[in-house]
Protein backbone atom coordinates (compact mmCIF):
# COMPACT_ATOMS: atom_id res chain seq x y z
CA UNK A 1 0.00 0.00 0.00
CA UNK A 2 1.27 3.13 -1.36
CA UNK A 3 0.97 6.12 0.92
CA UNK A 4 0.34 9.67 -0.25
CA UNK A 5 1.94 11.65 2.07
CA UNK A 6 0.63 15.35 0.49
CA UNK A 7 -2.52 13.86 0.94
CA UNK A 8 -1.40 12.40 4.73
CA UNK A 9 -0.03 16.08 5.79
CA UNK A 10 -3.02 18.40 3.81
CA UNK A 11 -5.91 15.62 6.00
CA UNK A 12 -4.20 15.73 9.24
CA UNK A 13 -3.94 19.55 9.11
CA UNK A 14 -7.12 20.16 7.74
CA UNK A 15 -5.95 22.50 5.08
CA UNK A 16 -7.08 21.34 1.45
CA UNK A 17 -4.41 23.58 -0.03
CA UNK A 18 -1.23 24.76 1.01
CA UNK A 19 1.09 27.69 -0.55
CA UNK A 20 4.77 25.41 -0.43
CA UNK A 21 6.57 29.11 -1.75
CA UNK A 22 5.58 30.27 1.77
CA UNK A 23 7.55 27.50 3.30
CA UNK A 24 10.38 27.89 0.46
CA UNK A 25 14.09 29.35 1.94
CA UNK A 26 15.22 30.74 -1.16
CA UNK A 27 13.34 29.67 -3.89
CA UNK A 28 14.75 30.10 -7.38
CA UNK A 29 11.79 32.79 -8.17
CA UNK A 30 8.83 33.53 -6.97
CA UNK A 31 6.07 33.71 -9.17
CA UNK A 32 3.99 37.01 -9.10
CA UNK A 33 0.43 35.21 -9.46
CA UNK A 34 -1.54 36.90 -5.70
CA UNK A 35 0.57 40.26 -5.80
CA UNK A 36 -2.14 42.69 -4.76
CA UNK A 37 -2.55 46.40 -4.30
CA UNK A 38 -4.47 47.87 -1.14
CA UNK A 39 -5.45 50.96 -0.15
CA UNK A 40 -7.49 52.86 2.83
CA UNK A 41 -7.95 56.67 3.83
CA UNK A 42 -4.67 57.97 6.41
CA UNK A 43 -5.36 56.94 9.76
CA UNK A 44 -8.92 55.28 8.76
CA UNK A 45 -10.17 52.51 11.04
CA UNK A 46 -10.27 49.37 10.26
CA UNK A 47 -6.50 48.92 9.98
CA UNK A 48 -7.62 46.66 6.91
CA UNK A 49 -6.61 47.31 3.15
CA UNK A 50 -9.37 47.93 0.46
CA UNK A 51 -7.66 45.55 -2.35
CA UNK A 52 -8.21 46.45 -5.83
CA UNK A 53 -8.93 43.46 -7.57
CA UNK A 54 -8.29 44.16 -11.36
CA UNK A 55 -4.33 45.27 -10.83
CA UNK A 56 -2.73 43.55 -14.10
CA UNK A 57 0.79 45.40 -13.14
CA UNK A 58 2.86 46.66 -10.06
CA UNK A 59 5.71 49.02 -11.07
CA UNK A 60 9.22 49.21 -10.09
CA UNK A 61 9.63 50.48 -6.21
CA UNK A 62 12.47 52.41 -5.50
CA UNK A 63 14.69 55.56 -7.31
CA UNK A 64 18.27 55.76 -7.84
CA UNK A 65 19.77 58.70 -5.21
CA UNK A 66 20.96 61.73 -6.42
CA UNK A 67 24.80 62.64 -6.96
CA UNK A 68 25.94 65.40 -4.62
CA UNK A 69 28.96 67.06 -5.94
CA UNK A 70 31.94 67.60 -3.06
CA UNK A 71 34.95 67.57 -5.08
CA UNK A 72 37.80 70.39 -3.97
CA UNK A 73 39.61 72.34 -5.67
CA UNK A 74 42.91 70.19 -4.45
CA UNK A 75 41.16 66.94 -5.91
CA UNK A 76 42.34 65.77 -9.50
CA UNK A 77 38.55 63.94 -10.32
CA UNK A 78 35.06 64.64 -9.25
CA UNK A 79 33.90 63.14 -6.00
CA UNK A 80 30.46 62.48 -5.23
CA UNK A 81 28.25 61.08 -2.35
CA UNK A 82 25.13 60.08 -2.05
CA UNK A 83 22.11 62.20 -2.25
CA UNK A 84 18.70 62.06 -1.21
CA UNK A 85 15.71 59.46 -3.37
CA UNK A 86 13.29 61.80 -5.69
CA UNK A 87 9.97 59.16 -5.08
CA UNK A 88 8.94 59.08 -9.02
CA UNK A 89 4.82 58.76 -9.17
CA UNK A 90 4.05 55.27 -9.15
CA UNK A 91 1.31 53.77 -11.69
CA UNK A 92 -0.41 50.43 -11.63
CA UNK A 93 -2.40 49.20 -14.99
CA UNK A 94 -5.50 47.79 -13.75
CA UNK A 95 -8.67 45.90 -16.46
CA UNK A 96 -11.69 48.18 -16.39
CA UNK A 97 -13.81 46.81 -14.37
CA UNK A 98 -16.56 49.49 -13.92
CA UNK A 99 -17.72 48.89 -10.22
CA UNK A 100 -13.89 49.18 -8.96
CA UNK A 101 -13.33 52.25 -11.36
CA UNK A 102 -16.65 53.82 -10.22
CA UNK A 103 -15.40 53.23 -6.23
CA UNK A 104 -12.06 54.61 -7.18
CA UNK A 105 -13.22 57.51 -9.33
CA UNK A 106 -15.40 58.75 -5.88
CA UNK A 107 -12.79 58.50 -3.95
CA UNK A 108 -10.45 60.37 -6.30
CA UNK A 109 -12.72 63.14 -6.10
CA UNK A 110 -11.90 63.48 -2.43
CA UNK A 111 -8.78 64.64 -2.69
CA UNK A 112 -7.99 62.57 0.27
CA UNK A 113 -4.65 61.07 1.40
CA UNK A 114 -4.51 57.09 1.50
CA UNK A 115 -2.06 55.06 3.07
CA UNK A 116 -1.40 52.12 0.34
CA UNK A 117 0.38 48.33 0.57
CA UNK A 118 1.47 46.23 -2.07
CA UNK A 119 1.69 42.85 -1.06
CA UNK A 120 3.22 39.98 -2.27
CA UNK A 121 2.92 35.90 -2.29
CA UNK A 122 5.98 35.25 0.03
CA UNK A 123 4.30 37.81 2.54
CA UNK A 124 7.14 40.86 1.66
CA UNK A 125 5.45 44.37 1.45
CA UNK A 126 5.50 47.84 0.34
CA UNK A 127 3.78 50.81 2.06
CA UNK A 128 3.38 54.17 1.16
CA UNK A 129 1.16 57.26 1.49
CA UNK A 130 0.11 59.51 -1.30
CA UNK A 131 -2.91 60.59 -3.17
CA UNK A 132 -4.16 59.44 -6.40
CA UNK A 133 -5.07 59.83 -9.69
CA UNK A 134 -7.04 57.51 -12.77
CA UNK A 135 -6.00 57.85 -16.05
CA UNK A 136 -8.63 55.79 -18.42
CA UNK A 137 -6.42 54.09 -21.00
CA UNK A 138 -7.64 54.38 -24.81
CA UNK A 139 -9.25 51.55 -26.64
CA UNK A 140 -8.09 49.16 -29.19
CA UNK A 141 -10.13 46.83 -31.30
CA UNK A 142 -9.98 43.64 -29.52
CA UNK A 143 -8.61 44.98 -26.88
CA UNK A 144 -9.74 44.72 -22.93
CA UNK A 145 -10.23 48.33 -21.39
CA UNK A 146 -8.06 49.48 -18.88
CA UNK A 147 -7.17 52.79 -16.39
CA UNK A 148 -3.89 53.76 -14.30
CA UNK A 149 -4.01 54.33 -11.09
CA UNK A 150 -0.94 57.19 -10.71
CA UNK A 151 0.04 57.40 -7.23
CA UNK A 152 1.58 60.75 -6.13
CA UNK A 153 3.91 59.13 -3.60
CA UNK A 154 4.30 62.16 0.07
CA UNK A 155 5.71 59.02 2.16
CA UNK A 156 7.93 55.95 2.19
CA UNK A 157 7.75 53.39 -0.48
CA UNK A 158 8.88 51.44 3.11
CA UNK A 159 9.84 47.47 2.85
CA UNK A 160 8.00 45.67 5.32
CA UNK A 161 10.05 41.79 5.57
CA UNK A 162 7.85 38.58 5.72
Amino acid sequence: MRINMKKLLLNSTGLEKMNIQLFADDPAGLLSKGSTLGYKATGALPAEFTTIGSVTSIPDIGSEPEKVDVTTLADGNRKYIKGLQDQDNLTFASVYRKSIFNTLKAAEKTDTVYDWKISYPDGTSFTFTGSFSLIFSGAEINGALAFSIVVVVSKGPDFVPS
